[in-house]
C-alpha cells in the first residue's frame, strides 16, 4: 500500500495565538484558514511538506456531552490531551530561537536514554510540542 499522512489535528484555544506560534515562531506556512472568531480551522505546515497540521476548535466531535467537553478542555490546558513530535537538524539552535521568541519551555535540550536529543515546548493551547534532532 502507498499510504501517507495527509493531515493531523491539534486543538487550538486561541486561533491568533496559534498562528503566532506555528506561522510566526516556527516559520510554517498557512495553507488554509476557514471560519471566523474562535471557530476557525487553520491548516499549517513547514514549507514544502506533504503533510500538514490542522489547528481546530477543541471538542468538536459529534455526540460529546458537556462533561466530556469539560474534561477535554482541562486536558488541553494541562498539556495531556494532544502532542506532536517534530524534528530538525539542530535542536539546540531551534530551542534557542523558540525560547527567545517566548515559547513556553517544558524541557531544555536533553540527550535521552533512547538515543535522541530533544526539547519540549507547549503551544498556546497547551499541546505538547517535542522537537528532536534529526
Amino acid at each position: 500500500m502507498d499510504i501517507t499522512i495527509h493531515a493531523t489535528f491539534l486543538p487550538h484555544t486561541d486561533p491568533d495565538a496559534s498562528l503566532a506560534f506555528y506561522r510566526d515562531l516556527l516559520g510554517w506556512e498557512v495553507r488554509a484558514d476557514v471560519g471566523k472568531g474562535a471557530m476557525r480551522w487553520i491548516t499549517v505546515a513547514p514549507a514544502g511538506a506533504v503533510s500538514s497540521v490542522v489547528l481546530e476548535p477543541p471538542a468538536m466531535a459529534d455526540g460529546l456531552t458537556d462533561a466530556q467537553r469539560t474534561v477535554i478542555s482541562e486536558m488541553i490546558s494541562n498539556g495531556s490531551y494532544a502532542f506532536i513530535n517534530l524534528a530538525c537538524p539542530d535542536v539546540d539552535k531551534a530551542f534557542d530561537e523558540l525560547q527567545a521568541g517566548g515559547a513556553d519551555v517544558v524541557q531544555e535540550p536533553t540527550d535521552q536514554p533512547w538515543g535522541v536529543r530533544d526539547c519540549v515546548f507547549r503551544d498556546p493551547a497547551g499541546n505538547t510540542v517535542r522537537i528532536q534532532q534529526a
